[in-house]
């Protein structure tokens, strides 16, 4: 993230009269939003007392976010109340009750993909089918989510040719490797094996494109709220690489999905030996001008991006978490020899591994929810009224504070510190199942504290009817991934006691991009 304020602060050295008038207009469009922005009997939590003062701090929230959300959540603990950004006014909704209203709320009141299509500017970088035909979370909530157990050896299998390829380690030798950057090697390819097999899943070329894309769409997208939105037509398309990576993509997926095509034409949707993967699983939806090669691409990479940027940032996290405290190395590397030297690889075996499980779950709370979660757009033409009367205008956008919630002393004890194994604890305290899957279903003894589980104060994945439907696979990608490499390898911290600080812009976080750590293979 730090390449998004070293940029935008380079280009502005060098400006254009025609740069400066956009400036201007943009100064113009924020004041009048500010100031409209005022008549609100909403709470602000700053920029709140004239046009400067608001712009001002509008440009402070920007880069304090996460401060000024946490200010707002110890003054208004069961309340709402708003920030200004650059453009305009965005609310946040505090207090359980209210992450509960928003996340059962319907698509045609609080709208989930146009919050999405906003904080990602997804029309522009991805396209604005994917906003408004987000069919692939489907194909991922169904399809990849109901094949996971069959097709767990083919990701068993990646990663362990996966870590080999990547990390070239010597036998007993420590290495330095700059974390991100191989983790998002490692999972590229093994969620590649699922979404279009070998060979093509190991060819570096096709998993470059997917890995930049990702970075893109997160960068571009952030230079793209920049903008005004009545610009954003305008730069948007210009800024956005999405489609000159479609052409790209198209050089490895096009002869494959022409040939699915054609086969479904003439054989029928079972034709014999149709691979089980993500092709299929979006064929089993597609209609229409879905059902055509570029568009059936342009899904993959989608899916792609969500794949890649969810994993490998939990995942590096998790290992930064594991380097600061080694002490959860060996309680966790004994559970997962003793699972597989009972049960195998498998997806039931990894349900077993509650430490592993409890330290991912952990790592998340502690590092993976930005200033904000699940943000929405109100469209109802009423706006929206939470149960106690408080309304959000139409055309707003509403949170809730995630990384407030997670560090909340009343929703865990002793929130600001990282214990890897509380929720194990918490599993062993309430009697639960010795094995309960991924999919926990209530009962006796039930648990509802798996990496997987979303709570109202627990929002990584969101929570409710739009919780993110590929977290099922993440969870299984991940414990596979951590599970290995304790058993198959040491590491340690570039500096003992020391974590890599988190990279922060806006309202965005994410593990430290440059950071490093030391491995090496276990005799």
């Amino acid at each position: 993230m730090t390449l998004i304020t070293s940029a935008t602060l380079s280009s502005m050295e060098n400006l254009e009269p025609k740069t400066l008038l956009i400036y201007g207009l943009a100064a113009a469009v924020t004041i009048y939003w500010l100031c409209s922005g005022e008549k609100s009997t909403i709470p602000a939590i700053i920029g709140s007392k004239g046009v400067i003062s608001s712009y001002t701090a509008a440009l402070h929230y920007l880069r304090h976010a996460t401060d000024v959300i946490q200010q707002g959540y110890r003054k208004y603990p069961d309340g709402v109340f708003r920030v200004p950004t650059l453009f305009r006014w965005d609310y946040v909704a505090n207090g359980t009750q209210r992450v509960a209203e928003l996340s059962s709320a319907p698509e045609h009141i609080l709208s989930f993909s146009e919050g999405v299509a906003d904080s990602m500017q997804s029309d522009y970088t991805m396209g604005s089918e994917i906003t408004t035909n987000p069919y692939h979370g489907a194909a991922v909530r169904g399809g990849l989510t109901r094949n996971l157990a069959r097709c767990f050896p083919q990701v068993r299998d990646e990663i362990v040719h996966a870590f080999d390829d990547v990390l070239a380690l010597n036998d007993n030798e420590w290495k330095e490797i700059q974390v991100l950057p191989s983790i998002m090697q490692v999972v590229a390819r093994t969620s590649n094996r699922l979404f279009v097999g070998l060979p093509l899943c190991r060819q570096q070329e096709f998993l470059d494109l997917n890995i930049n894309y990702t970075v893109s769409i997160f960068i571009r997208g952030q230079i793209i709220n920049l903008f005004p939105a009545i610009f954003r037509p305008i730069f948007g398309p210009l800024i956005s690489t999405r489609k000159s990576t479609v052409r790209h993509a198209l050089k490895f997926l096009g002869p494959m999905i022409d040939e699915r095509l054609e086969k479904e034409g003439e054989y029928g949707r079972e034709w014999p030996g149709r691979p089980n993967d993500l092709i299929s699983w979006l064929l089993d939806i597609a209609e229409g001008e879905e059902r055509k090669t570029p568009a059936l691409a342009l899904r993959i990479l989608a899916t792609n991006m969500a794949a890649i940027h969810t994993s490998s940032t939990t995942l590096t996290a998790a290992l930064y978490d594991l380097t600061t405290y080694p002490e959860h190395i060996l309680p966790m590397r004994e559970e997962a020899e003793r699972v597989i030297a009972e049960e195998g690889w498998s997806k039931a075996s990894l349900a077993n591994m509650h430490k592993i499980d409890s330290f991912l779950r952990e790592s998340q709370r502690l590092t993976a929810a930005g200033a904000i979660s699940m943000s929405r757009k109100v469209v109802a033409k009423d706006g929206f009224t939470f149960s106690d009367g408080v309304t959000i205008p139409r055309g707003s956008f509403v949170s809730v504070p995630g990384t407030a919630i997670h560090y909340d002393p009343d929703n865990y004890e002793h929130a600001a510190v990282f214990d890897g194994f509380r929720f194990s604890r918490l599993r062993e305290q309430r009697g639960g199942p010795t094995s309960s899957g991924d999919e926990p279903s209530e009962g006796t003894g039930f648990f509802n504290r798996h990496m997987v589980s979303t709570a109202q104060d627990h929002v990584v994945f969101g929570h409710g009817r739009h919780a993110c439907p590929g977290r099922f696979f993440a969870a299984t990608e991940l414990k596979a991934m951590l599970a290995h490499m304790l058993i198959n390898y040491d590491v340690k911290a570039m500096t003992e006691g020391v974590r890599p600080p988190d990279d922060c812009f806006g309202v965005m976080r994410m593990p430290n991009s440059r950071g490093k750590i030391m491995i090496r293979k276990r005799v």
